[in-house]
């Protein structure tokens, strides 16, 4: 891509770090660090590579995104009003009753939403469902899913891990947002994942490194795994947790808490 169209991805990726930062403080709550960590991976998708149709969400020949890390739905639905799917006005409305926007998604409630999720490891094994049958219907579409690092530590994921490699599913593509914190302290610390890449390529993926905040480099590595063929595609993304706001980086104090007006302020005058 041109320098100008990064420039444009980049300030799409900016605006959606002031809705998120805006939706979660409206709602009193939510997880914003783990949105902030996806924006980039979610804006080089939508932007770049997915192939969706927002006129038709029911499209059979569109490509499939399931956010595994569901309790980051805040960015999915940040990106999702940016393409068009709901006006953007709508994301006030993040965990109202009766609103579209539940704190995690709802299939059905919401054109462009795949599945369900929010029950860590499930996500990527509905992703294998979704992927094979895309194979046993033969069809062109992929099946974009991402997850948490600390969701790697859930036993469902390898079991769907093992299925994809088995089956071939070399139209499933995961993306793990490998940040290193969860709720309770960091990943290493609360399970050791040990070496990811490593564990992905023993249970018969193709395994790719990415910075998860840079754009060009996101956008070469979907170049680069057009080229694999009967494997699944594992994507490790390396992120931070808060992206974007330096003094919630890295800072569990603020996992899910509610930022106070002063604190909003300051972080909004960070992303603008």
């Amino acid at each position: 891509m041109k320098p100008d169209d990064i420039e444009k991805l980049n300030n799409i990726a900016k605006k959606l770090r002031k809705e998120i930062l805006l939706m979660t403080a409206e709602a009193g709550g939510g997880h914003y660090m783990s949105s902030l960590s996806t924006v980039e991976i979610l804006v080089s998708l939508y932007f770049s590579e997915i192939r969706i149709n927002v006129t038709n969400p029911e499209d059979p020949n569109r490509d499939r995104f399931v956010l595994s890390k569901g309790h980051a739905a805040p960015a999915l639905y940040a990106i999702m009003a940016e393409t068009g799917y709901f006006p953007v006005d709508e994301l006030k409305t993040l965990r109202r009753c009766g609103s579209r926007l539940q704190g995690h998604p709802v299939m059905h409630r919401l054109p462009g939403l795949d599945t369900s999720s929010g029950s860590l490891g499930q996500g990527i094994s509905t992703a294998v469902g979704i992927a094979l049958a895309g194979k046993m219907d033969k069809r062109k579409y992929r099946v974009f899913v991402l997850l948490g690092d600390g969701e790697c530590q859930e036993g469902i994921v390898w079991e769907a891990a093992m299925s994809a490699a088995h089956f071939k599913l070399d139209n499933l593509i995961a993306i793990i947002d490998k940040n290193n914190l969860q709720i309770s302290g960091p990943t290493e610390k609360v399970m050791s994942l040990g070496d990811l890449k490593a564990k992905w390529e023993a249970f018969g993926w193709s395994v790719f490194n990415v910075n998860g905040h840079d754009i060009p480099d996101l956008l070469a590595t979907f170049k680069k795994i057009k080229t694999v063929k009967n494997k699944p595609i594992a994507i490790i993304a390396d992120t931070i947790k808060g992206c974007g706001v330096p003094f919630i980086e890295n800072n569990l104090k603020y996992h899910t808490v509610p930022l106070n007006e002063e604190e909003l302020k300051k972080a909004l005058d960070c992303v603008m």
